[in-house]
């Protein structure tokens, strides 16, 4: 896996870990205490079980802090060194346990000949354990299911519930991955929607200033009047695309309110995320630009900056608001194309509110009923 895709998944995967670490903990802790206490039969049996019951301990802290590299190698030797203690001087059948959690969560660290370690650890288990008739040997059987078939068989299901879990964070590392690269072609697709933008905006007008300025050279000496004319039509259309390029790149061109709310779920909806939009009334024409403008940033700025899921538009006889979950962090960001438009509707007499409460972001615009005059309309829902 790529150090990219480790970036990317990185805030899920925290999470998911932090979470695994608060729900299983204790029942490890416990689990690890009533081992323990099962198998000290004399004072001196802590010493030899207890390293083991903390270097699992341990790993399967840092296994949660996604860490596990750095403690893997001495978690491992210290276990593996109290399960064939265990099995000669103490008599604990439990003490492979530490052996065993420590062995199947170091398991991802093995990039290579993975089923040779899975077949390594469940073979060392059941060698060690094969020791015990040594020591034990008027029951030969009772030794070998206590310290060899059950701990071997135990092993073997805790290595195959880890691989299963840690193909489940996998699975969740794909589905995020998926996620940010169909967000990132969202933002990819409304940058092609922008240059398409100026190239009808220039395309077409050097098209014509090329034909003007020919005509006018032509014209020149025949007709300077109107080769005059031409020049100064051209300079017009000039000055007018150096107007309409200034207005495209601060999000100031002329839009319709419901191709940009139309243009803003599909780019959603390309990158995951579940967007609802309730139309309350209809937006006058002369606010529809100003918000058309305010929902473009707002779709932008989430693609970019949250790792949202769902997102609220709600078209009122006021405004609009966004509504987007999804949100990291306490304060909210530095946005400097929602704070121009800041300026541009407050000088049209409106409100421009950003606020950030319980991982969610709002984004709402609004003007006086003076300013928008909107027939009323039965609300409806449009969902995807």
């Amino acid at each position: 896996m790529t150090a990219t895709s480790l970036r990317i998944t990185e805030p899920t995967q925290r999470r998911l870990r932090r979470l695994t670490l608060i729900t299983s903990l204790p029942l490890v802790v416990l689990a690890a205490a009533v081992l323990l206490y099962a198998d000290t039969h004399a004072w001196w049996h802590v010493i030899i079980l207890a390293p083991g019951v903390v270097a699992a301990l341990v790993a399967f802290e840092r296994w949660t802090a996604n860490d596990l590299a750095r403690v893997a190698l001495p978690c491992m030797l210290v276990t593996g060194a109290v399960w064939p203690l265990g099995v000669l001087l103490t008599g604990s059948p439990n003490a492979y346990w530490g052996f065993c959690s420590v062995g199947s969560l170091a398991l991802r660290e093995v990039r290579r000949r993975r089923a040779l370690a899975v077949a390594g650890l469940i073979i060392y288990v059941a060698v060690v354990g094969t020791a015990r008739l040594v020591v034990q040997q008027d029951d030969v059987r009772d030794a070998l299911i206590t310290y060899v078939l059950i701990p071997t068989a135990l092993t073997t299901l805790v290595i195959v519930l880890t691989v299963l879990g840690e193909r489940f964070y996998d699975i969740i590392r794909e589905l995020e991955q998926t996620r940010e690269r169909e967000a990132e072609l969202a933002v990819f697709r409304e940058r092609i929607r922008f240059a398409s933008d100026l190239h009808d905006i220039q395309g077409h007008t050097l098209h014509v200033v090329k034909l003007k300025i020919a005509l006018a050279q032509k014209l020149l000496l025949r007709d300077a009047g109107r080769a005059e004319k031409e020049l100064q039509e051209t300079y017009a259309l000039v000055s007018d695309t150096i107007a309409q390029t200034k207005e495209l790149a601060y999000a100031q061109r002329r839009l319709n309110l419901s191709a940009e709310l139309e243009n803003a779920k599909n780019l959603f909806e390309a990158a995951g995320i579940r967007v609802r939009v309730t139309r309350e009334a209809e937006v006058d024409t002369r606010a529809s630009e100003l918000l058309g403008q305010v929902l473009r940033e707002t779709t932008t700025n989430i693609l970019r900056h949250a790792q949202a899921t769902r997102v609220q538009i709600t078209l009122s006889e006021s405004g609009i608001s966004i509504v987007n979950d999804g949100v990291t962090g306490d304060t909210v960001p530095e946005l400097r194309g929602l704070s121009a438009l800041r300026q541009r509707v407050a000088a049209d007499g409106g409100e421009l509110t950003v606020e950030q409460a319980n991982g969610q972001f709002l984004t709402a615009a609004t003007f006086p009923p003076a300013r928008v005059d909107a027939t009323p309309a039965a609300a409806r829902e449009e969902r995807r």
